[in-house]
């Protein structure tokens, strides 16, 4: 049977510095990078080299309402494409209340026509199967439409990258009703590794995801204990279901935040057959064009 194809996220400083790295994915994973603000360019364009040159596919956040001015998104944007071989990116709000520079939203990087300038056509951009406490579904579905147009009028290949939850159908639902909005991209949900139920509480209140923590508590009280450990499997079972039995879903892959660990979650993937990194035939490159 075939198997949801995954991508996998790691810290700026981990891709740096793990040894568990090398060998760890399927060449040509998709490994994201993320910005908490905190990293300096020179981390930022480093992790993404070492992630290209272990034979994965750098794709780095890009927070928008967290970047300064329009000539130091250049800069960050020229040496991840010129010196870590970057194509794809993700580029999000980036959560702040109030933008610490030049731009206030996604779209306003995006419309810089810098991506594209230095060859990278590839992006992923935020959805919300929960809704956020920054804006109205009505204003996330909008936003939405206006990133399909951009992807439309420049040729860029963008997708749907989501916020990690455990309710898969409530997942199926959103990522299906996109198109009755007009929203006609690839969806890549976000799911949690394998971790213990108390860590992916402690992750979901950091990252503003409420209805997840509620799921979790409610769930959790069936359990032995919260420090009982979560599997994505409850979540990634029924999504991988419904795309066998509709091929032609929005959804077409799964993203994986390895609360637990990048290793504990990189053989989860294996176990699961997901990921063979022994054999050239996997599943996670065969969503890597959509």
């Amino acid at each position: 049977m075939t198997k949801i194809a995954a991508s996998i996220e790691v810290a700026a400083r981990q891709a740096i510095e793990s040894q568990d790295l090398p060998g760890l994915f399927p060449a040509g994973t998709r490994v994201y990078i993320t910005d908490m603000g905190t990293d300096s360019l020179d981390t930022l364009t480093s992790a993404a080299k070492r992630v290209h040159d272990l034979g994965y596919k750098p794709v780095p956040h890009f927070a928008s309402r967290r970047l300064s001015t329009r000539s130091a998104l250049e800069t960050r944007i020229r040496r991840a494409a010129e010196e870590a071989g970057v194509t794809d990116v993700l580029v999000i709000g980036g959560g702040l209340e109030r933008q610490a520079g030049d731009f206030s939203s996604t779209m306003e990087v995006l419309e810089t026509g810098l991506f594209d300038k230095y060859g990278i056509t590839e992006m992923g951009v935020a959805g919300h199967p929960e809704g956020s406490p920054e804006f109205s579904e009505a204003v996330a579905i909008e936003a939405l439409r206006l990133k399909k147009n951009f992807g439309e009028r420049t040729g860029a290949r963008l997708r749907v990258v989501t916020q990690f939850g455990f309710d898969a159908d409530r997942f199926i639902r959103y990522s299906e009703s996109l198109r009755e909005h007009g929203v006609d991209l690839p969806v890549h949900l976000g799911v949690a590794g394998p971790a213990k139920i108390t860590t992916l509480i402690k992750y979901a209140a950091m990252c503003g995801v409420g209805n997840s923590i509620s799921f979790l508590k409610k769930n959790a009280l069936s359990l032995t204990a919260l420090a009982t450990s979560h599997s994505p499997e409850g979540v990634v079972g029924p999504i991988e279901q419904h795309v066998i039995a509709n091929p032609a879903s929005a959804i077409k892959q799964v993203h994986l935040f390895p609360f637990g660990g990048l290793k504990k979650t990189s053989e989860w993937l294996v176990e699961r057959g997901s990921w063979n990194v022994n054999n050239a035939q996997y599943t996670s490159v065969n969503a890597i064009a959509n």
